[in-house]
């Protein structure tokens, strides 16, 4: 028996997984990094995956533990080096957690652990080279080679949200412009909804948010592209020319067998990913002689993370 763990801005999942990759049994705690330190929130998550334990009968001496930790960690060392999401920096996670559960554990950025999960039971299931996009308020990305997760020689590899797509564009989070994650992230889908709402009072996008233009979200701008409005539709056709040019760069770069989106944005599944995989394969050096990778969306949703992560070890 795993026990995966899953850590974000707003709760951490815990789940006890199985040979089958089914997660058994699971709690959910809140992380709190902004009342507790590092050692008091690893401490609560030991609590939580004793409980887990103890409920479930499973014996310690067969028990090991995988973290997906949004940031960047270093695999090796076990710290977490960099997480903007919880404001963790050098924090050596896995040697704490060692000092509260001393079972065998690792740690990964969380999007290559879903990225992992989607290759052993998902949407890339038998496939071996896979790139997993995350689309959410950033765009976070997992590949994997030959099964087994890539990040490069150095730390903090594989962040392709910051490929630049438009020189001197949009400013990014990471202090750079025109990065990927600023025009393809459901959060620049909505910025760019809600631009448009407030240039055309007539949209559609103005009565699905009850005039409230922040309420906008993800599922209103193709709801209503769908149904014809002008804006949305002028809104969503940018968005997947954005899209579809950086996932045309991954492809070019990694050659994967799939590329598979996660995230709000993913909920469209074929209504997004039949257009993009029309643009995709015109933007891919060599066109189509070379083989253009499949572009679907994930099907293990919220439990890729604790999945991956209980496979990490």
């Amino acid at each position: 028996m795993r026990i995966g763990i899953d850590i974000g801005g707003m709760s951490i999942k815990i789940g006890l997984v199985n040979e089958d990759y089914k997660i058994t049994s699971r709690k959910v705690i809140k992380t709190g990094s902004s009342l507790y330190t590092p050692r008091e929130i690893i401490k609560n998550i030991v609590e939580a995956a004793r409980g887990l334990i103890e409920e479930n009968n499973a014996k310690l001496e067969e028990i090991s533990a995988g973290i997906a930790c949004p940031g960047t960690s270093d695999s090796i060392s076990g710290v977490v080096l960099y997480s903007n999401n919880i404001g963790w920096e050098n924090v050596p996670f896995v040697k704490i957690f060692n000092e509260y559960l001393d079972i065998p554990c690792a740690i990964a950025n969380d999007a290559d652990a879903a990225a992992l999960a989607e290759v052993l039971c998902g949407a890339a299931r038998g496939r071996e080279n896979v790139v997993l996009l995350t689309l959410g308020t950033g765009v976070g990305s997992g590949v994997v080679i030959n099964k087994k997760i890539f990040t490069g020689y150095m730390r903090g590899g594989c962040e392709l949200g910051h490929i630049v797509i438009k020189h001197g564009g949009l400013p990014c989070t990471c202090g750079r412009k025109g990065c990927f994650e600023s025009y393809a992230s459901a959060s620049a889908l909505m910025a760019s909804a809600r631009e448009a709402a407030e240039k055309n009072k007539k949209s559609l996008l103005n009565v699905l948010c009850g005039g409230n233009i922040s309420n906008i979200n993800g599922e209103m701008v193709f709801e209503a592209e769908r149904a014809g409005d002008k804006a949305a539709i002028e809104v969503v056709e940018m968005y997947i020319e954005y899209l579809s040019t950086g996932i045309a760069n991954i492809i070019n770069i990694f050659r994967p067998e799939i590329v598979i989106l996660g995230g709000g944005v993913s909920a469209q599944k074929q209504y997004l990913t039949d257009r993009l995989s029309l643009k995709v394969k015109n933007m891919c050096f060599a066109g189509t002689m070379c083989g253009t990778a499949s572009i679907v969306t994930s099907c293990l949703g919220n439990d890729a993370g604790i999945i991956g992560a209980a496979y990490l070890p």
